[in-house]
């Protein structure tokens, strides 16, 4: 079973280096990701979400594979091959992998204007070396489905779910 962790940073490219470095930690085997979304709140209002995952281009490539194998058992490959990749590119599009998109949105408007918030779905980790490796970014715990000593482990390391505060540039004089 997977266990979902959602941490907000100050600042709006905060989480975008925090994501960074949870990709290079998967390439040494210290976490394991089932998926990673970035959500940014700019302070004009409006949220941009990025998923880790392009799922259209992942459906197209498996859709153009099959399509291809069984094009060249009907003695039509280019076209198994056409049909299997627009095919898997709309089957990939509108699947919901991962993190629920709609709770994605909506605890990405409790992250302030001017902040940011990694989602990790999570498989399997070394815990102290990951919080070890995102600690010095800051951010705050805002949910989790880990079991209560876990998540206070966490809490206590990260600090209490209280939303990022938004960067106040100041007054030009």
């Amino acid at each position: 079973m997977s266990d979902l962790v959602v941490i907000a940073y100050d600042g709006e490219d905060t989480a975008f280096r925090v994501r960074d470095r949870l990709v290079s930690l998967t390439k040494e085997h210290v976490i394991e990701l089932e998926d990673l979304v970035v959500v940014v709140h700019h302070r004009d209002g409006k949220t941009e979400i990025k998923q880790s995952t392009d799922l259209a281009s992942l459906g197209a490539l498996s859709g153009a594979f099959w399509g291809l194998l069984i094009g060249l058992i009907f003695l039509a490959p280019i076209f198994g091959l056409a049909i299997g990749a627009i095919a898997g590119a709309l089957a990939g599009r509108f699947s919901d992998y991962g993190i629920d998109d709609k709770f994605i949105k909506e605890v990405a408007e409790s992250v302030g204007p001017g902040n940011s918030a990694v989602f990790l779905l999570i498989k399997k980790m070394t815990p102290d070396k990951v919080v070890d490796a995102i600690r010095d970014y800051g951010g705050h715990v805002i949910r989790t489905s880990l079991s209560e000593t876990e998540e206070a482990n966490l809490r206590e390391a990260f600090g209490a779910g209280v939303p990022a505060k938004a960067e106040v540039p100041p007054p030009s004089a």
